[in-house]
């Protein structure tokens, strides 16, 4: 049994839920989900999802609910991590904007909302690391990754652009995988050694 958190403070957690569950199902596991809206709930997990919505709203509520800190030791203990869209932005390094309190799991650099409003969102198919086919990613409202760290290995890139990294435990996305039916890079980032060795 899988015991999945999925932050919840603001955002769009039941995709994610779901997407946890059906990328657990693929390898004949159980996945429990814990909507994490308060303190004392993300040591019991084994991972963690950070999901889209407001990044202001997200880093103030973490901070204000004492959930900061849990995500970080959850990664500092090698938990994994996918953060998406406004949740990859708080997890960065510095998202140049000080109404964001960043947790600094992810050693990039962002531009919030740097791929246009909500009218300018679209998907793209994207080729990511670690996946045989390209990926369907929705940009909404995306957050561009504009500096890389050194220990940061670059996923997935767009136009030239790094849209998916890797930083240790945690995986961040530009995009949202969750309001796709593919459900690999959820499979990638929390079994990624169960994927390679159904590759070999």
């Amino acid at each position: 049994m899988i015991h999945a958190g999925v932050i919840a403070v603001q955002g769009d957690v039941s995709e994610h839920a779901r997407a946890i569950e059906r990328a657990a199902a693929a390898h004949d596991e159980e996945a429990t989900v814990h909507e994490i809206r308060q303190a004392g709930v993300v040591p019991d997990c084994d991972v963690l999802l950070m999901p889209g919505g407001e990044s202001t709203t997200i880093s103030r509520l973490l901070q204000q609910e004492g959930i900061a800190p849990e995500v970080q030791a959850h990664v500092a203990a090698g938990k994994p991590v996918l953060a998406t869209c406004a949740g990859l932005i708080v997890a960065s390094h510095d998202a140049k904007d000080d109404r964001v309190e960043t947790l600094d799991l992810v050693d990039v650099t962002v531009d919030r909302n740097a791929f246009g409003r909500q009218v300018d969102s679209f998907e793209a198919p994207v080729d990511v690391t670690g996946l045989d086919d390209p990926f369907p990613a929705v940009f909404i409202r995306a957050p561009l990754i504009d500096e890389v760290g050194e220990g940061v290995e670059v996923l997935a890139e767009w136009e030239g652009r790094p849209v998916a990294v890797r930083d240790g435990p945690v995986v961040g996305t530009s995009f949202h995988p969750e309001l796709t039916d593919d459900v690999r890079l959820h499979r990638l980032t929390f079994f990624a050694d169960l994927v390679a060795e159904a590759a070999d």
